[in-house]
This record gives C-alpha cells, structure tokens and sequence, in this order.
C-alpha cells in the first residue's frame, strides 16, 4: 500500500501539517504548539492535555466517534489525586482513543 501525503495549510501564516493515517486526518499538534514555543512544543501539549476542559472534551469526542472508547480509563484520569498529568500516548493507552495519534519525531 502507497504512503499516504501529508498535506500543509497555513493558519496566520505558520505551517500546520495534517496528517494522514490510516485514511484519517490529523491536524497536528504539535505544529500547532510549536507556534508557542519552538523548543517544548511536546510540554506545550502535556500543559494543554492535563487540563479537566481539554480531558473533558477529548471524551466527548470519543464517546460520540469511538465505540472502543474505554470510560474507566477516563475515570482513571479525572479520579487521581492532584494536578493531571496527560501525555498523548497515556491517553491513548489507557482509553483506546482513536481522536489522537503520537508518533516519536517528525513524520
């Protein structure tokens, strides 16, 4: 099977790639966080990601698109004790989302 092309948009004049993955788009994040800050665009979106609003809207995302979504690793996250601590891979480990992809480096 042929790769498939990833594609660039320009928002305010910065590069945000959208990703294809398995006949899916993916805007990326971390395009996007690097708008705030080139270095740590990856604690950009750790910071963004351990927020209850962005948890509370990643589940409503999946639970509307995602029949695999698994609610107690969400409760898992909105029970533990002090500040959250989300990575994307976590929260695709531990609740089987399919809203979002990590992938190590660049693709």
């Amino acid at each position: 099977m042929a790769r498939e092309r990833n594609e660039i948009v320009e928002v305010d004049e910065i590069p945000i790639t959208v990703v294809k993955h398995k006949g899916e788009e993916y805007v990326s994040l971390t395009d996007m966080a690097g708008y705030k800050d080139k270095q740590e665009s990856r604690a950009v979106i750790i910071n963004w990601m351990s927020t209850h609003y962005t948890i509370d809207f990643l589940a409503i995302w999946e639970q509307v698109n995602n029949p695999d979504f698994k609610r107690m690793g969400l409760h898992t996250f909105k029970t533990s004790p002090g500040r959250l601590v989300v990575s994307p891979k976590r929260w695709i480990e531990e609740t089987n989302a399919r809203g979002i992809i990590s992938r190590r480096g660049r693709s």
